[in-house]
């Protein structure tokens, strides 16, 4: 913290990136970190490599992010001036998808804070616990480290309540702690309002949102009880016919895992160039290893993300298979 202390002192431009396809836990790190280093009179760009569901706009100052797939020129002008990157809530380069080359010709000082098993070496310095519910418990503790809790408000205080929200499953999984609910008791105090931020994200869903869940629900989820496996599969066709946008299907894969006996849960979603697959377990289920030795992936011990470049049908296949082989 030392060395982190003296950079951030002498550095002028920040840069603060996360990773493809932003959720709850990047968006809100991502903000409450910008916000934080404008508080001590830093230049700040946050730069995403693609959009985020629209239930995160809520958040302050979302308008300013910069899309790296859309905005490209300016995000490359703003990351070869920077004094130091922050890569939040991600532990590799292949995360970010395009924003990885400019960062990795950047003389910036790259400084990572993140949750995730596995951290790659890519940067100068370290703040990780893969313990840690959340990035977003991590920036709280990094302010904290730093010794400048006082500098925390309600709009920070949002942000990292989103975070720690939408990675703990509403505080129901393992990884919430006592010392989680200290810091979200402490952001209480500041004023967040944690009935409204909980009915931002997950109270404003689109009819067609509704729809596809009671289509997948009832027509695609294939539940393999002697197996304790269930998982849910979604064709771009099926997508379009919901009007999918992006954070539709956020959350689909728990409903297959809160069947009872079920410990390993799938969603494989068709894209447009790969099928993307969202797993989820249970108990002493570790999905993470099975990200990793059999889809390209990895993540949590309980929720891991992966990818195949197939056929839907033979992902369907292959996802079976390692159920089956595994239950």
């Amino acid at each position: 913290m030392d060395k982190i202390k003296e950079v951030l002192d002498s550095s002028k431009l920040i840069v603060i990136t996360t990773h493809k396809s932003p959720d709850g836990d990047a968006i809100g790190s991502s903000l409450a970190l910008y916000h934080f280093l404008k508080k001590k009179g830093k230049e700040v760009s946050v730069i995403v490599p693609d959009s985020f569901p629209s239930f995160l706009n809520w958040m302050v100052e979302t308008e300013n992010i910069i899309h790296y797939d859309t905005q490209t020129e300016a995000a490359d002008n703003i990351i070869e001036k920077a004094d130091v990157i922050f890569s939040l809530d991600y532990n590799s380069l292949t995360r970010i998808a395009g924003l990885r080359n400019p960062i990795e010709k950047s003389n910036a000082t790259k400084i990572v804070i993140d949750h995730h098993q596995d951290p790659q070496e890519f940067a100068d310095h370290y703040f990780v616990d893969t313990d840690s519910c959340s990035t977003c418990q991590l920036i709280y503790e990094f302010i904290e480290n730093l010794g400048e809790l006082d500098k925390l408000d309600k709009v920070i205080g949002e942000c990292i309540y989103c975070g720690v929200m939408t990675d703990t499953g509403s505080f129901r999984y393992p990884s919430t702690t006592s010392k989680t609910h200290q810091i979200i008791a402490n952001l209480l105090d500041l004023g967040v309002e944690n009935s409204k931020i909980h009915q931002e994200v997950y109270d404003n869903s689109s009819e067609h949102r509704l729809r596809l869940l009671g289509y997948a629900l009832t027509e695609k989820m294939v539940v393999l009880t002697n197996h304790n496996a269930a998982y849910i599969s979604l064709s771009q066709e099926e997508l379009k016919r919901f009007s999918f946008k992006k954070g539709d299907t956020e959350g689909l894969v728990n409903y297959a895992l809160s069947i009872a006996g079920i410990k390993f849960a799938a969603l494989i979603t068709e894209k447009e160039d790969m099928i993307s697959l969202s797993l989820r377990s249970k108990d002493d289920f570790y999905v993470n290893k099975i990200a990793n030795e059999h889809f390209s992936g990895g993540g949590h011990i309980y929720a891991s993300g992966g990818m195949l470049e197939t056929t839907l049908e033979e992902a369907i296949s292959r996802v079976e298979a390692v159920m089956k082989s595994n239950g």
